[in-house]
């Protein structure tokens, strides 16, 4: 019998090429399944809140996410293979759900980065195939949600700050949202169980979560809000077709001796732009206080990129001041430039401060105060400010979306026909 020495060399290139074959397998298995998925975020020892959303192929071997909110789905494209885990980039925000695969399964955490100078995290799972929300357990509502609203949340001090709710019922399904002097909720969708109304959205940025006690007498008691695991709020509501807030273009103004706006930022490319630079004079302009972090800011600049550009010719200028997270201008700019390029903006965004509304009010002492983001400012051909208008109602809020983008369309045709 002939004796055979197989020689190492051939014996490491077999183990190298099983591993590296090996390891291409897991690469390519490393794809969550098709179809409806449940996840779950963990705010904190009692409250957990649920959302749904869908994954589909896209590219060699690649897939894509969509967060599903009642009518909306925010597709998140930006995924990346790290070993055994992925990061989802959360759209435009400085987000991202990093998990692990498991057969049917992903397990992870929830992270903000630059969040208050650190990061913000809490723990996150989802489960293939699961098209609920809250509960596959249905109880008969105790009552039909739809319409109109009054609604009080509550203030550490008991003053209540008034909202309006709207919501849309059909069995146990419930969407809607709430909206306030300062913004809205954007979509929500949850379910009524007997007596128990149960709300939610996750954008990828913010994670709300509501639910309050039905009663017999048309209103909602025992209300609570979460939002994320740093913020809790207690609220009632009462049915009410006739509910208000404030005028959105009361809150904010010019302090008395001024009629005009004057600033200096920095562009993206390290340019200062201020109202007075060629380009502005004689235009309509309309400044916009935003942050990449805000949802309401980003439903805002969706009106105003498109506008923006059917207008342009006629005279009107757009300026974002951008808000943000991170005190160091390359990382602001980075989210900002990440924000044009995804949401087509060609208006100058400038780099102008931190995410706070007392810092915004510094940056613009001319105002009586910064109460949201977005703030949005009317400037006519003149320079002179002719309305402020405070918050953005987004298109979650339905109707009264479709009445204020129609009452800006207005304002600012009407400051296009003026004269210098």
């Amino acid at each position: 019998m002939r004796n055979y020495t197989i020689p190492f060399w051939v014996i490491f290139w077999a183990i190298g090429l099983s591993a590296c074959q090996s390891q291409q397998q897991e690469q390519k298995s490393l794809q969550p399944e098709e179809g409806k998925w449940r996840g779950v975020l963990k705010l904190n020892q009692e409250q957990s809140l649920p959302f749904n959303f869908d994954i589909e192929a896209s590219g060699e071997e690649g897939f894509k996410m969509a967060l599903v909110n009642a009518e909306e789905r925010l597709v998140m494209d930006e995924i990346i293979k790290e070993q055994d885990s992925l990061r989802i980039v959360m759209h435009i925000f400085d987000a991202e759900l990093k998990v692990k695969l498991e057969e049917g399964e992903m397990k992870g955490r929830w992270i903000k980065h630059n969040y208050k100078g650190g990061e913000y995290d809490m723990p996150f799972e989802a489960k293939f195939n699961e098209n609920y929300r809250f509960t596959k357990e249905t109880e008969k509502p105790k009552a039909d949600l739809s319409g109109i609203w009054a609604v009080n949340f509550l203030t550490e001090n008991g003053e209540p700050e008034k909202a309006v709710g709207m919501f849309a019922q059909s069995n146990n399904s419930i969407s809607g949202t709430f909206l306030t002097v300062t913004g809205d909720y954007r979509y929500l969708e949850g379910e009524i169980e007997g007596d128990q109304l149960w709300l939610s959205c996750f954008d990828g940025e913010h994670a709300f979560l509501f639910n309050a006690t039905i009663n017999d007498d048309q209103t909602l008691t025992d209300g609570n809000f979460w939002s994320g695991k740093h913020w809790h709020q207690q609220w009632e509501a009462k049915k009410d077709p006739e509910a208000m807030l404030p005028d959105a273009s009361s809150l904010t103004f010019l302090k008395e001796g001024y009629d005009k706006i004057e600033f200096e930022f920095l562009n993206l490319s390290k340019e200062l732009v201020s109202l007075n630079d060629e380009r502005y004079k004689g235009k309509v302009v309309i400044v916009q206080l935003l942050g990449t972090w805000c949802p309401n800011c980003m439903d805002e600049t969706a009106f105003l990129a498109p506008f923006y550009k059917k207008h342009k010719e006629e005279g009107l200028e757009v300026i974002g001041l951008a808000f943000e997270r991170s005190a160091e201008f390359d990382e602001a700019a980075k989210r900002v430039q990440k924000m044009k390029e995804r949401m087509g903006v060609a208006y100058e965004v400038l780099i102008a401060g931190t995410n706070d509304k007392e810092e915004a009010a510094k940056k613009l002492p001319m105002l009586n105060q910064v109460l949201a983001f977005p703030t949005t400012i009317f400037i006519d051909r003149k320079g002179e400010v002719r309305k402020i208008h405070t918050g953005f109602s987004g298109p979650g809020t339905g109707k009264y979306y479709q009445q204020l983008t129609e009452d800006m369309k207005l304002f600012v045709d009407k400051l296009l026909r003026e004269e210098i």
